[in-house]
């Protein structure tokens, strides 16, 4: 197995989030000094393309559009290494739609940024070339690292006020990030200890052992496949969890969550931010895994378009419970655009460093 696993432990040079330096792109706005006072931050990754556009408000910011659609531009990458036409087309549609509600919006300030499956393609230059020239959006390919760092702005104030810290994980499309995050003994403050990101996620995971028909000999299968990945960081950072909860951002664990609630349809509003224990994941799981393909379009929170790769989340997240045992899951149902949102206005002093 090739292992393109990357890991980092270095609580003195990463420090607390607020401090992670962050580059901006502003292809489709006038400039970075654009006095609109409207931000936008996208996200394509593997399997969604995600926008959403902000004006700062006291302590946070407003949300005055967004947009999220399922892409899969990571599609088919694992065995030809290529994004393919289809999803290229996907993609582009999805990113026109972005262009269109940033102009509509007057958006002054951009974050547009691009994860594994630019990252991993051999003509990933070729397509984001041809998304400039199309939608005049300029991708920015970011590294594993930033990433992870994005997501612990964006989803650090889930973090219990009374907890020592979490470990928080990202279940992306093609790859997923692991963040050990603790909280500064005399701020307060989030750090991050330590940090891994593995080249596996849903699609990767579901493309390769299958999405429509699982059975519990190939879902083991799929644990063990991600255990392996996950091992050695949990040998070394899964000790000393006293304090700590896991924190979780994905399709897969809003997913539970709403599942969990028994929602008819998702709802963003009754998910962001609920706990389950122990107990009640494996009993979801359990649920899902009992679904046929077709149960699984059916229900209103997962369908058509997650309904072939929500088991092979749910393994990725199994695997992240073996390596890290703690009893209570938050579910946070935001991430890297929220992070691009807080660490562009917090660098251009609209809201303050809190």
């Amino acid at each position: 197995m090739k292992d393109d696993t990357l890991r980092r432990a270095d609580p003195e040079s990463r420090g607390s989030p607020q401090g992670l330096a962050v580059t901006m792109a502003t292809a489709v706005g006038d400039s970075p000094a654009d006095v609109s006072g409207v931000y936008a931050a996208l996200d394509l990754g593997t399997n969604n393309c995600r926008l959403l556009i902000a004006c700062p408000t006291e302590g946070g910011f407003r949300v005055i559009d967004s947009f999220s659609r399922i892409v899969r531009l990571g599609e088919g990458i694992s065995s030809t290494g290529r994004i393919s036409e289809a999803a290229m087309e996907r993609a582009i549609a999805a990113l026109v739609v972005c262009r269109d509600k940033m102009r509509a919006r007057k958006a002054g300030r951009l974050r547009l940024i691009a994860t594994e499956a630019c990252r991993a393609a051999s003509n990933s230059e070729d397509f984001r070339n041809r998304v400039a020239a199309v939608t005049g959006i300029e991708l920015e390919v970011i590294d594993r690292e930033t990433e992870a760092a994005l997501a612990v702005i964006g989803c650090s104030p889930l973090i219990h006020p009374k907890a020592r810290g979490a470990i928080l994980f990202d279940i992306g499309g093609g790859s997923t990030e692991l963040v050990r995050i603790e909280r500064d003994r005399e701020s307060g403050d989030p750090d991050i200890k330590a940090w891994m990101s593995i080249p596996v996620g849903v699609v990767t995971l579901a493309e390769r052992f299958g999405g429509l028909e699982i059975t519990p000999e190939s879902y083991a299968s799929m644990v063990s496949e991600v255990t392996a990945h996950v091992a050695a960081f949990g040998a070394e950072h899964g000790f000393n969890l006293y304090g700590m909860h896991l924190l979780g951002t994905s399709g897969t664990v809003t997913t539970l969550g709403g599942l969990h609630l028994g929602l008819a349809r998702y709802d963003r509003r009754k998910v962001d931010g609920i706990w389950m224990n122990d107990i009640e994941i494996t009993q979801v799981i359990a649920r899902l895994c009992g679904m046929d393909y077709q149960k699984r379009v059916a229900n209103g929170c997962i369908g058509a378009e997650r309904a072939d790769l929500v088991l092979a989340g749910c393994a990725i997240l199994d695997a992240i419970r073996r390596a890290f045992p703690l009893p209570r899951l938050r579910v946070a149902d935001r991430g890297l655009r929220e992070g691009m949102l807080v660490e562009m206005m917090r660098e251009d002093g609209v809201i303050q460093l809190s």
